[in-house]
């Protein structure tokens, strides 16, 4: 049996660069961590796909 990834998996942007359609939050998200002023929190919200969780996990891995 094969191992089967979901395309929106396997095809998810790693950096903030390859990130469409969110360029006013990666722009404050970099700004952050480049100033290194980041906040205790940070909240993500909004519907179903439109990469809260993609950009949380970049924003995990570039600080």
């Amino acid at each position: 049996m094969e191992n089967y990834i979901v395309s929106a998996r396997k095809y998810r942007p790693s950096t903030f660069e390859s990130v469409v359609g969110q360029k006013a939050l990666t722009t404050t998200l970099k700004n952050a961590i480049s100033t290194q002023k980041l906040a205790h929190a940070y909240l993500f919200c909004g519907p179903r796909g439109v990469g809260k969780t993609t950009c949380a996990r970049i924003f995990a891995k570039t600080i």
